[in-house]
């Protein structure tokens, strides 16, 4: 991790910053091609693996909103940027163990991964002292495989369906539900996945009409997932470049 006084040099704030000017684009473009207002869509520049001084670059650029994965990683990241004077809004996109709930909510704005009440009762627990609530969005089994992660659209289980997982979060004192996240199964046509998960969206919006945000697509396919509602898009390679390896 690079040191908060740090700041990246002229190479690379040119590579951010293309980067960051083509993804623009292509975010205006999809939602010209979709009929829907360019403002009603948020990117979310996926930053693990890279180094605090790519956030302060982004947030220099304007990017306000930065997702992270690995708490041992977005921990400490999120210290050193607000060591800098700088303060994203920090969301946690990646499976969450309940173990970690305390350290998360100490700097996410947004956990976009519960797929459990188990998880959402640790959220809960660990953020009775915060002062704004944490917006959560429950994350979505598209295909049904828990192995990846997602709750089970119209599944009674208790503990991972869907529904009961949203009422846990929307009951519980601290979070508040605002929508639901989904990725693309491994080997699914883009459009397959995403026009599932906007009927899903769609009728998880008839019960909690005020989760209306609705997080998929990635650099490779988020303009099909502004195609089908996605309010917030996930982009990380297409924004920063190749990611480093993780050691």
């Amino acid at each position: 991790m690079t040191d908060s006084s740090a700041t990246v040099g002229p190479d690379r704030h040119a590579e951010i910053a293309a980067g960051l000017a083509q993804v623009r684009s292509r975010i205006a473009d999809a939602c010209v091609q979709a009929g829907r207002d360019r403002a009603d869509v948020t990117m979310i520049a996926v930053t693990k693996t890279y180094p605090a001084s790519d956030v302060l670059a982004l947030a220099g650029l304007g990017v306000t909103d930065m997702g992270e994965n690995r708490d041992q990683e977005a921990a400490g990241k999120a210290a050193e940027v607000a060591a800098a004077g700088v303060r994203p809004r920090w969301h946690f996109i990646g499976q969450l163990q309940r173990n970690k709930a305390r350290s998360v909510v100490r700097y996410a704005d947004v956990v976009q991964s519960v797929d459990s009440v188990r998880l959402a009762r640790a959220l809960a627990n660990a953020g009775a002292d915060r002062e704004v609530p944490l917006d959560v969005m429950v994350q979505v089994s598209i295909d049904g495989d828990a192995a990846r992660g997602g709750a089970l659209p119209g599944s009674a289980d208790p503990g991972a369906g869907l529904e009961p997982v949203a009422e846990a979060v929307a009951d519980a004192p601290g979070l508040r539900l605002v929508g639901l996240m989904a990725v693309a199964p491994l080997g699914w046509e883009p459009d397959r996945a995403f026009a599932q998960l906007a009927e899903v969206a769609g009728g998880f919006r008839t019960v909690h009409p005020g989760a209306t945000e609705l997080s998929a697509g990635m650099s490779g396919d988020f303009d099909i997932a502004i195609r089908y509602g996605a309010t917030h898009v996930r982009v990380g390679s297409a924004l920063l470049g190749m990611r480093p390896t993780l050691r």
